[in-house]
């Protein structure tokens, strides 16, 4: 009995997520990690960090990759499944009824202007996202420099994002292994 309601709570939960976040993956990350760690307890901050940062690592949108590994914690694969319906299903819907009634709104001025303010609401979402992911981050001189270089790879050089997840992981693993070999010697 309590796997159903984990279940059921993990649906309405994403399904609410789902529903009032605009943006995005990133811009939900920080309403997840609010609902996820400081509501109802399903997972610490750091296994949120480290979900996080494998949704970012892996194919697909971070939102529903952070919701299916998030279900899969709390309850395996029926959980997994949960959490990710109850995360796309409000988007599902809302898209396949505003591509109905799309060309209609296109031209509306209060459409228009509706959506400059949720695109200011998504750029506060995101930042928020971002500080919550830099306070989990180590704070280490590698670490600042992977961030400086993943900055000036995207920015400048155009390097996409899965080389700069591999660089990263890469030098992560290496720096490692050479900091534990130090420790045995």
């Amino acid at each position: 009995m309590k796997k159903k309601k984990y279940n059921l709570n993990l649906f309405r939960t994403f399904f609410n997520i789902g529903l009032f976040t605009f943006g995005g993956g990133y811009a939900m990350l920080s309403l997840i990690e609010e609902e996820v760690v400081k509501k109802n307890k399903y997972l610490s901050k750091e296994e949120m960090s480290d979900i996080i940062t494998i949704g970012e690592s892996t194919p697909g949108p971070i939102s529903v990759n952070v919701a299916t590994f998030v279900g899969y914690k709390v309850n395996g694969i029926i959980g997994a499944l949960s959490a990710t319906l109850g995360l796309i299903c409000p988007s599902f819907f809302i898209i396949l009824f505003l591509a109905s009634i799309l060309q209609k709104l296109q031209e509306s001025t209060i459409f228009q202007n509706a959506f400059l303010g949720i695109r200011a609401c998504v750029v506060a979402l995101i930042i928020k996202a971002l500080i919550n992911m830099y306070k989990e981050c180590p704070k280490n001189i590698l670490s600042y420099i992977l961030i400086v270089f993943s900055l000036i790879a995207v920015t400048f050089f155009d390097i996409g994002a899965i080389l700069i997840i591999i660089i990263s992981g890469i030098v992560g693993m290496v720096s490692f292994y050479l900091k534990d070999r130090r420790h045995v010697k």
